[in-house]
């Protein structure tokens, strides 16, 4: 397959079919193995993954949109069909772009979700997902994200989770009289411990099982804090108003129990898998929140955010459409290349068995030997100038069979040591015609090229 003439095949699972639990079930281990495996797969040329607390995404590269589709299918086996939202090539890298600038966040426009693809693309550059094609469509992706956050007001108000979260919570409680535990030191909890600060609280704690990672959050944020172990986390919930989980445990960290006789608790689990277990639903004096209940508070950003939305679309369908053309002029210059390269062949060959033959006559002058490569030159620009605008001209119009025949009738080796096809080599004189007719059209197949 040539570097530029794949197919991209995608699939999502987000929250906007797919529960909490069911988009942990889509997840796999981390990026990097999904990549691995996709990889792994017979046909599969590039492959990119991005798996974020409220969206599973993989995407290929392949021949053929059948294999790209089988390989999609089987990294969502997991779960129904229901939730998986399957995409072509042109419906693959609208949505990247879409994703990164935000628009098909929970929060609208939110932030954090540029950060995790390029980490999600250095993620699959590392394991050798990342070739022509997908660095084209990601590298994009990312640099509409980050116009949009900067020429328009789509990222305002809201702009991530733990945003959301600390709203959401500042509705439920007066937190300047609170005491909230963030659990978790990651990007996520960062960000939430942060926004609590901002939104008035007091007194916070942050737990993670890498204490000095705590301590860092802790000591950055403007807000009375201190950092305390994972174990601690039973008994800083005693001590805690408010509780926001966004840890990358497989397991739950606070069940029931530990929420039982804390007094009233506002919990917002913001993990994926959850945090909190199910159970902990049912304590009466707790009142509990997951990523589904945050669409309340996304909705009221999504309103605000819709003028500046409507920008970023048009900015989208502008470098959506500069994204096609590219890939259009790429595929079409790798066949014309490979065109050029075969003529050269032949050229370099001919020029050598004329100049052989002259010499054999007598001694040709450096003036001479330059006379005839200059007319080989000419010979093949002016032969190939017409095929060339064509072959430009069939890309732009997504004349993929002119393409497809064109990649057969000019393979690079046409004018390798093997010479020409036999059905050229073998013809005799008199079953070529000496000339054109003159009605002859300019761009007319000619010698080995004409199937006639």
């Amino acid at each position: 397959m040539m570097s530029s003439t794949g197919i991209i095949s995608g699939v999502s699972v987000s929250f906007e079919c797919a529960t909490v639990d069911v988009l942990a079930e889509a997840s796999g281990p981390d990026q990097r193995t999904a990549v691995s495996g996709l990889l792994a797969r017979e046909a599969v040329e590039e492959a990119f993954a991005l798996q974020t607390c409220n969206r599973i995404e993989a995407y290929v590269v392949t021949d053929d949109p059948a294999t790209g589709r089988a390989a999609v299918d089987d990294f969502v086996a997991s779960v129904s069909d229901e939730v998986a939202a399957e995409m072509d090539h042109e419906e693959s890298l609208r949505h990247l772009l879409r994703v990164a600038a935000g628009l098909e966040s929970l929060v609208l426009g939110e932030d954090q979700i540029l950060g995790q693809m390029r980490t999600a693309y250095e993620d699959a550059r590392g394991v050798g997902g990342i070739g022509t094609m997908l660095e084209d469509a990601v590298t994009k992706a990312i640099h509409i994200g980050e116009r949009v956050r900067t020429e328009t007001a789509i990222n305002e108000g809201a702009v991530s989770l733990g945003t959301a979260a600390a709203r959401l919570v500042s509705e439920e409680t007066d937190l300047a009289d609170a005491t909230a535990l963030v659990v978790g030191a990651g990007e996520m909890g960062t960000l939430t411990a942060r926004s609590l600060a901002a939104h008035g609280a007091d007194r916070l704690i942050v737990a993670n099982r890498t204490v000095p990672h705590a301590e860092h959050v802790a000591n950055e944020v403007d807000a009375d804090a201190r950092a305390v172990a994972l174990p601690a986390v039973p008994s800083a919930i005693e001590r805690a108003d408010v509780v926001v989980t966004a840890t990358g445990s497989d397991g739950h960290l606070i069940d029931a129990d530990a929420l039982d006789g804390a007094g009233e608790t506002v919990v917002i689990d913001l993990a994926q898998p959850r945090d909190v277990a199910p159970a902990a639903d049912d304590v009466p004096s707790a009142v509990v929140y997951d990523l589904d209940a945050l669409e309340s508070v996304t909705d009221e950003t999504r309103e605000r955010r819709q003028a500046a939305a409507e920008q970023v679309e048009g900015m989208i369908d502008e470098e959506f459409n500069r994204l096609l053309d590219q890939y259009k002029r790429k595929r079409a210059d790798e066949v014309i290349a490979a065109m050029y390269e075969s003529a050269e062949g032949i050229k370099s060959r001919e020029v050598s068995t004329a100049m052989s033959k002259l010499e054999s006559e007598g001694e040709v002058t450096e003036e001479q030997r330059e006379v005839v490569e200059s007319l080989a030159d000419t010979l093949v620009s002016q032969l190939l100038a017409a095929p060339t605008k064509s072959l430009r001209d069939a890309a732009a119009e997504d004349d993929w069979t002119t393409i497809q025949t064109a990649l057969r009738l000019f393979d690079p080796d046409f004018g390798g040591e093997a010479g020409p096809p036999d059905f050229v080599t073998d013809a005799a004189p008199g079953d070529l015609p000496d000339e054109l007719p003159d009605e002859a059209p300019i761009d007319a197949p000619i010698g080995p090229f004409d199937d006639d």
